[in-house]
């Protein structure tokens, strides 16, 4: 049986780290919901697949940062005693899900591109640059509101790559404008169409296998599991560290739990404290659950029958 055990702190008094960011969060939402009714009735007025392709982006950025607000309000919720984590889960929803209609919405662009190169239809340039110029202003700034955040939050990451990719977006949809404008040249704008559609698969995938990976309870990305366990194991009166798990609870709050094993006689509640302060201060883990045995409580239980 374990000696003691230890908890560190259950929830960080600061919460998630997109609610940090919530504020820049709404800011952006306006802009972008704003610019999409615009882009829209553009993408209508001028026929062209890249506006409609950066338009249906848009939509999936207005869809998204909505989406990304709920997660940040339901994970602000308190734990209780069906949920002793809380929502804060919920972020992580929401950069799957995100994920999953960007995947969705790529295939579609891809398809529209290759059914319009069989058959251009006309485009009106004029409208179409017009409507992108602007688009470009608005993803500029919401990429400025949200750059921070992306950092802290897998959450607010899905909202940031969703407005990076509508940035190129607005710059093809410039670009394949400005094509048929000089040239009339109408095969850019489908083409242009799927480059946008291409550049938003890889990293949205990227940040799909980041959100499976937390839904598995998987270790975090680069961080440093081995290195962890020598540390533990560097402690003092410690002389085996086993059934070490560190897994992410939601972007910026990981977790951790293992036993200990130390000699007889040791101190055992001095080894907690020294091992909490380990895992703040060089690892960053707020979170904790270690186990305390003896290694003559260990070898009791080697001896028990199954």
């Amino acid at each position: 049986m374990g000696a003691g055990h230890s908890h560190g702190a259950t929830r960080p008094a600061s919460g998630s780290a997109g609610a940090r960011h919530r504020r820049n969060l709404v800011i952006a939402l306006g802009l972008t919901t704003a610019y999409l009714v615009a882009e829209v009735v553009g993408a209508l007025i001028s026929g062209s697949l890249a506006l409609l392709a950066d338009a249906a982006h848009m939509l999936t950025d207005v869809g998204g940062m909505a989406l990304a607000l709920l997660a940040i309000w339901f994970a602000a919720r308190p734990p209780n005693a069906s949920k002793t984590y809380g929502y804060l889960r919920t972020e992580v929803l929401a950069a799957l899900a995100n994920a999953v209609v960007l995947l969705v919405l790529a295939i579609y662009i891809l398809y529209e591109a290759y059914e319009r190169l069989l058959a251009p239809p006309e485009v009106l340039s004029t409208p179409m640059l017009i409507v992108a110029v602007i688009g470009l202003v608005v993803n500029l700034v919401s990429m400025r509101l949200l750059a921070a955040g992306s950092k802290e939050s897998l959450n607010l990451k899905g909202a940031y790559f969703e407005v990076l990719a509508d940035m190129l977006g607005s710059i093809g949809v410039i670009v394949s404008a400005l094509l048929i404008m000089f040239t009339g040249w109408t095969l850019a704008d489908p083409l242009i169409g799927a480059a946008i559609g291409l550049f938003i698969v890889p990293r949205t995938w990227a940040l799909l296998k980041h959100a499976v990976n937390i839904l598995l309870e998987g270790t975090p990305a680069g961080f440093d599991l081995g290195g962890l366990e020598r540390a533990l194991r560097a402690l003092p009166d410690v002389t085996d560290v086993h059934d070490l798990h560190v897994w992410t609870i939601t972007s910026g709050v990981d977790a951790m739990s293992g036993h200990l094993v130390i000699g007889d006689g040791a101190d055992q509640q001095a080894l907690l404290v020294a091992a909490r302060e380990l895992l703040h201060e060089q690892f960053g883990i707020e979170h904790s659950t270690i186990q305390i045995e003896t290694a003559a409580s260990r070898a009791g239980e080697a001896e028990m029958p199954v």
